[in-house]
């Protein structure tokens, strides 16, 4: 079953930014830290992260605000994972979310060498989840045409 990992805290002030908003960093450190708990829960290993695509940032997030950070495996390859993540927030005083951020990143599973090990294999059952994994696939064509546009760069 493949039930999202959670993470819910306050934001707080060490996290703010220039304009009085939590900073994009804190951001995307709380993302790879949802990713990784999921990513090493699902597998069972020590896993690196290997990709992290399409960051978008809907919205700020304000300090003092309730975070939550959601993370759940879209598609496995033989050693990767495919994570998707969505960070909402909201005030104190409201008991609705909203959605702040979303990304994908992508996760290897390793042995104690650092070598590649498979992974268990996802399968999606409901209608929900079989689109999440067509859009996974969608992203890794998407990424190999950037991989090729930025290999004179590399």
């Amino acid at each position: 079953m493949n039930t999202p990992l959670v993470f819910q805290f306050i934001s707080e002030p060490s996290d703010v930014n220039y304009g009085g908003k939590v900073h994009g960093g804190s951001v995307m450190k709380w993302i790879d830290q949802a990713g990784y708990a999921c990513a090493s829960t699902w597998s069972g290993r020590y896993c690196v992260t290997v990709y992290v695509g399409g960051i978008r940032f809907y919205q700020p997030i304000k300090i003092g605000q309730i975070v939550k950070v959601e993370a759940h495996v879209i598609y496995t390859g033989s050693t990767s994972m495919h994570i998707a993540i969505d960070v909402y927030a909201r005030d104190l005083k409201k008991e609705t979310f909203e959605k702040k951020t979303h990304c994908i990143i992508v996760f290897v599973a390793t042995d104690d060498d650092g070598k590649s090990v498979s992974v268990p294999k996802w399968i999606p059952y409901t209608e929900e989840e079989k689109k999440q994994e067509e859009y996974a696939k969608r992203l890794m064509v998407h990424r190999k045409q950037i991989e090729e546009e930025m290999k004179p760069f590399l």
